[in-house]
């Protein structure tokens, strides 16, 4: 007769839930998709004009390990209102471990952001598609684990998809070879970055947030010869608005992106689950090229979107495949532990 006192809250937690899954993803689109357009306007647009790639990237990685440093600084003086793992940089056993990793990072950041100065916005997701391919040989090569049928299947299509990508850009204006072949390097700098990180993890206690630290600080030294090897020194010395208000401000802003996608990266997979993550970021990669074909008046062909959506699909059917071999994994396992006990 009388309601419990503790009934109504399950659909309130619910639907709270929900909002808050809602928020999360909402925040890691709307960051992921600022922060590729805010790398392109400082690589590529008209009003920066800034010839130095290397050195904009360098500056995310400066502003994304101070970050870090001030975060875990607050962590020690209020434990109780911000947590970051134990860690020092300058370690040298540390540093040993980290740097390989470290190495690849830097390609991984570099090679994206030149592929970003030299193609569109549009097109950027289907130049960097090839991630999932890579991983996939790559496992074979260096782990030795085989990959499933479908799952190759899936990877053909995503193959072909950027072919038919390659193929369609090529007869547009904004296509370029360098900023393709930049788009190729950065994949395969992602699929060894990510088998890499395993390893790296295992030193540094999985804590994901000391690594990508770590990775920033190395990175930040690593970029410096670079920058002086591609010949970016005089762009910047005599670079006329360098330390004009709205530059810096914007440097700023990208170098707080690069932070932040980090971040939102993990929390809506801790949110979420590694395969909601993976949607949202096909998903969001979609709206991206949508968004970035009208922002800059781009008219696109059936083949050219068609391309797109091969992309976009073989790599939800990978994602998808994935998860359901791990599951029957997961239950084989499961059942022989329960047959021994």
């Amino acid at each position: 007769m009388y309601q419990r006192l503790d009934e109504p809250k399950q659909p309130t937690t619910l639907v709270g839930k929900y909002i808050k899954v809602f928020l999360v993803v909402a925040l890691y689109w709307f960051v992921s998709i600022l922060t590729v357009f805010v790398n392109k306007h400082l690589l590529s647009s008209d009003s920066v004009k800034l010839e130095a790639p290397l050195f904009v990237t360098w500056f995310q990685c400066v502003i994304s390990a101070l970050i870090c440093f001030i975060i875990s600084r607050i962590s020690k003086v209020y434990p109780s209102v911000i947590k970051f793992p134990e860690g020092n940089p300058l370690d040298i056993d540390t540093f040993r471990k980290i740097l390989p990793l470290s190495v690849l990072f830097t390609l991984m950041v570099g090679t994206n952001n030149l592929c970003l100065k030299y193609v569109g916005v549009a097109f950027y997701y289907v130049g960097r598609s090839l991630t999932t391919v890579f991983n996939v040989i790559l496992t074979y090569i260096m782990l030795k684990q085989k990959t499933s049928f479908p799952s190759v299947l899936c990877c053909a299509g995503i193959v072909a998809g950027f072919m038919l990508g390659v193929d369609q850009e090529s007869l547009t204006e904004s296509f370029s070879w360098r900023g393709t072949i930049f788009g190729v390097l950065g994949s395969l700098a992602l699929a060894m970055y990510s088998i890499h990180t395993k390893k790296a993890l295992h030193h540094v206690n999985q804590e994901v947030w000391l690594l990508s630290y770590y990775n920033n600080v190395y990175s930040s030294i690593i970029f410096l010869p670079l920058i002086i090897l591609n010949g970016e020194l005089e762009a910047i010395i005599t670079y006329p608005k360098l330390f004009e208000f709205w530059f810096v401000l914007t440097m700023l802003i990208g170098g707080m992106c690069g932070f932040s996608i980090g971040f939102v990266t993990a929390l809506q997979i801790k949110i979420t689950s590694p395969l909601t993550h993976n949607i949202s970021g096909t998903a969001k990669a979609c709206a991206q090229t949508v968004i970035a074909t009208q922002w800059y008046n781009e008219n696109k062909s059936p083949l050219w979107w068609t391309s797109n959506f091969v992309v976009l699909g073989a790599s939800a059917a990978y994602t998808r495949v994935k998860q359901l071999e791990m599951q029957r994994q997961h239950n084989r396992t499961t059942g022989t532990m329960t047959q021994k006990a």
